[in-house]
């Protein structure tokens, strides 16, 4: 009989495992459920989130604005432009990596309200732009912020959620940043530029005014030997009404067994080792399918290509069925195998890439300002006009292509996650997953 991938459920599998049965109203967490500080907690930390969607498709609408500027400093050449879009990543690679300190450092809460020092720093710079350095700069600087909050918050919401909604609370983090970008795309039909960068520091300054008035993860400071700052922590995240004993006793045999470190021999181990190796993979592969340069350059893409809309409204249909998709991707995770809906989604985005690019190849050009009409297109009667733009229902394929692409894109990551909740109780292998 073949062996498991991730082998047997062991005592380790969950946060908290049971070894003395609660009783109903502490395993249902009903008591927790009604306590509003627990949402409004969860709700102050990914604002994080927002700000890293928002920040992470600012370019967007922003380069074809700054390709068409009549400021010699600001005009962005096509080399440029890539430079803008892409150096996010750079920070938002640092940022990953540097969260692995910070949160044992700081701490989760205090992780992620840092990341509105170089956040709010980004986008003043951004916004107050007389030079491709500061454009440059700001970038990085919102994808440094973006990459620490999106290291330190799922960590964070698991942390301080119940067992019974941990897994709903913690699709709240992808739902938010979702949400952040589809706003910069809307927000891009009202706002010049610089205005967008101005609106990105409010979620920023929110996030880091209810977050101090927050507590800090009860498992962190059992962590640090502050017990009685911990049960305080774990009271006014579940309620007065709760009675915390059996979980902070759970947290408590947790900690103490996390404190030792992971030996050779146990890293060697396929069954530990395997689902690193795969979700690490995952995350590989769907960021290689070109998801986050298509969302970068989504206005871009859609301004050379004849599209029947305009570039802008593109940008925000597909913003909002990007949020749906991740709705329905929640829904429908686990209705069906997560090997089943992987390879739907690998065929489903071969297809509307293939399409895309077949467009973008061999289809229709939008007219450019330079356009000019030869003489074998001057009509026989009459003055001469210019050639009308493509239309029909052939303009609507990069749209829906597009769509069809982010949808699917999406469905992995569930997977992803499943492997990273079997790996939970390893909180540094999964701080590095989630980096």
């Amino acid at each position: 009989m073949q062996e498991p991938l991730l082998g047997t459920e062991g005592p380790d599998y969950d946060t908290f495992p049971e070894r003395t049965p609660p009783s109903p109203r502490e395993r249902t967490g009903v008591g927790a459920l009604q306590n509003k500080k627990l949402f409004l907690a969860t709700f102050a930390a990914v604002l994080g989130n927002f700000s890293f969607g928002y920040a992470l498709v600012y370019t967007s609408p922003v380069i074809p604005a700054l390709e068409h500027s009549l400021d010699p400093n600001l005009s962005l050449t096509k080399t440029q432009a890539s430079w803008f879009g892409s150096v996010f990543t750079l920070g938002a690679a640092a940022g990953g990596l540097s969260a692995m300190v910070l949160n044992d450092l700081l701490g989760r809460k205090l992780s992620i309200m840092f990341s509105a020092v170089p956040s709010a720093a980004g986008y003043a710079l951004m916004a107050g732009a007389h030079g491709l350095w500061m454009l440059l700069l700001g970038r990085m600087l919102t994808g440094f912020a973006g990459g620490l909050t999106a290291a330190c918050i799922p960590v964070y919401v698991s942390e301080i959620a119940p067992p019974g909604v941990r897994g709903a609370l913690g699709a709240t983090p992808q739902l938010m940043a979702v949400f952040g970008s589809l706003s910069l795309y809307a927000l891009g039909l009202l706002l010049p530029w610089r205005w967008l960068a101005v609106a990105g520091e409010v979620p920023v300054l929110i996030m880091v005014l209810l977050l101090s008035f927050m507590p800090n993860s009860p498992r962190f400071l059992l962590s640090r030997g502050r017990d009685s700052e911990a049960l305080q922590a774990l009271a006014w995240l579940r309620g007065a009404d709760v009675d915390i004993r059996w979980e902070f006793g759970q947290i408590q045999d947790n900690v103490r067994r996390q404190s030792s470190r992971i030996s050779w021999a146990e890293a060697r181990d396929p069954h530990m080792y395997r689902p690193i190796v795969i979700a690490l993979l995952m995350r590989f592969l769907q960021q290689l399918t070109g998801i986050t340069p298509i969302l970068v350059y989504l206005q871009s893409i859609f301004d050379s290509t004849a599209v029947l809309l305009p570039p802008k409204d593109d940008a925000a249909i597909v913003g909002a069925v990007r949020l749906l998709s991740v709705l329905i991707a929640a829904l429908t995770m686990d209705l069906a195998g997560r090997k089943v809906l992987l390879f739907i989604s690998a065929a489903s985005m071969f297809a509307a890439n293939l399409t895309l690019g077949l467009y973008v190849h061999f289809g229709p050009k939008p007219l450019t300002p330079n356009s000019t009409v030869g003489l074998d297109s001057a009509p026989l009667w009459g003055t001469e006009q210019p050639p009308a733009a493509p239309a029909g229902l052939l303009t609507l394929v990069p749209l829906l292509a597009t769509m069809l692409f982010i949808m699917e894109c999406l469905r992995p990551p569930g997977a992803f996650l499943l492997l990273r909740r079997h790996l939970l109780g390893e909180p540094g292998i999964h701080r590095l997953l989630c980096a």
